[in-house]
């Protein structure tokens, strides 16, 4: 059962070292790796509030990260400034979602259905982005390029003021900022009403419709939050990149965060963030060699924190914390009591 108090309180002093470290992250990585590390992370954080606490897996997550990439790379280009557009990358993703999650929750699929449900749909958009090359293909001035994808357009922009980009550094504080908002919105919702139905939902469904809740509507909720965040994270993405190509719709990009989320650790939010970290890190690491495939040694990671940390990392090393405390606590209290006792025994005497 899920610990109410490690849920809806923020340990502020925590979430400070966590803006400290993020401020001066970029002084251990370079300003690129950085950007792409918290990307990934809030990439993963969207996936894990909805399978984590929701109980739902969604094997297409990639989709709407895509989403967010691509309509940020259409609508600025039509648009020609980043404000709308930025705005846009949450809320196509988020009514895509809302769309398939309302038929089919509504429609009662099972869950192992709807993974698949999902899987398709990545599968079929990258398909189809992928086989849009030529002049026909374009939303107003955007072309969409097929498998070349679309490059050229213009990154995030003070707004109102299109000719001064945000790229570098600024890309990276915005990016990390959205990190940590969306971690508290997060946070929020689990400390509402909404997140605790959720976890209940994830314990027994049916009971939480006995009780009167509407199950499909909360479930829709959350999909379609968790698909905002998704495509933040994709609009970041194509900031970063400057490009936008089929390959946010990819197989590889569906399963990695999946790997993400569970090496991280199930049932919490900081989990999914340091898995996607940790392991992004070692992703762009393998990538400067040849001898191994990437995906070997990921799945062997995978393997191995499923056979020996069947909870994740996070929970592994919150136990061990927690069993350490209360052993102090316990010493503590132990030679309290005794000299207690033995002050108590030199009175008498």
């Amino acid at each position: 059962m899920m610990n109410w108090p490690s849920v809806d309180r923020i340990n502020w002093g925590w979430f400070l070292l966590a803006v400290g470290i993020f401020a001066l992250l970029p002084l251990v990585f370079d300003t690129h790796t950085a950007t792409l590390l918290i990307i990934w992370a809030l990439f993963a954080l969207s996936l894990g509030i909805m399978w984590g606490f929701a109980g739902l897996l969604s094997f297409g997550h990639a989709a709407y990260f895509g989403l967010g990439a691509y309509t940020y790379a259409v609508a600025v280009i039509n648009i020609g400034e980043s404000t709308l557009p930025f705005l846009l990358s949450l809320l196509v993703p988020a009514i895509v979602a809302a769309i398939i999650g309302g038929m089919a929750f509504y429609g009662r699929i099972s869950d192992v259905y709807l993974g698949v449900i999902t899987l398709v749909v990545t599968l079929i958009l990258f398909k189809f982005m992928s086989a849009t090359a030529g002049d026909i293909y374009k939303i107003g001035s955007a072309r969409l390029g097929g498998f070349n994808g679309m490059p050229g357009f213009h990154t995030l922009n003070v707004p109102g003021y299109p000719d001064i980009s945000l790229w570098g550094w600024p890309t990276y504080y915005i990016s990390a900022s959205s990190l940590l908002l969306s971690y508290l919105v997060c946070r929020w919702i689990l400390a509402r009403t909404f997140g605790r139905v959720l976890i209940g939902i994830r314990e027994n469904e049916e009971r939480c419709e006995l009780l009167g809740y509407n199950v499909a509507a909360y479930k829709t909720g959350i999909f379609s939050v968790s698909a905002a965040m998704a495509g933040l994270a994709g609009c970041l993405f194509a900031n970063w990149a400057e490009i936008v190509t089929p390959s946010v719709f990819s197989l590889g990009q569906a399963v990695e965060v999946l790997i993400w989320v569970i090496v991280g650790g199930l049932g919490t939010l900081i989990g999914p963030i340091l898995g996607a970290m940790a392991l992004g890190y070692v992703k762009l690491l393998l990538g400067e060699q040849t001898v191994i495939d990437n995906s070997l040694i990921l799945g062997a990671l995978l393997i191995a924190v499923v056979l020996g940390l069947p909870n994740g990392v996070v929970p592994a090393i919150r136990r061990i914390w927690n069993a350490a405390r209360l052993k102090l606590r316990r010493r503590v209290s132990e030679g309290s009591t005794r000299r207690t006792l033995n002050a108590s025994s030199q009175v008498n005497r």
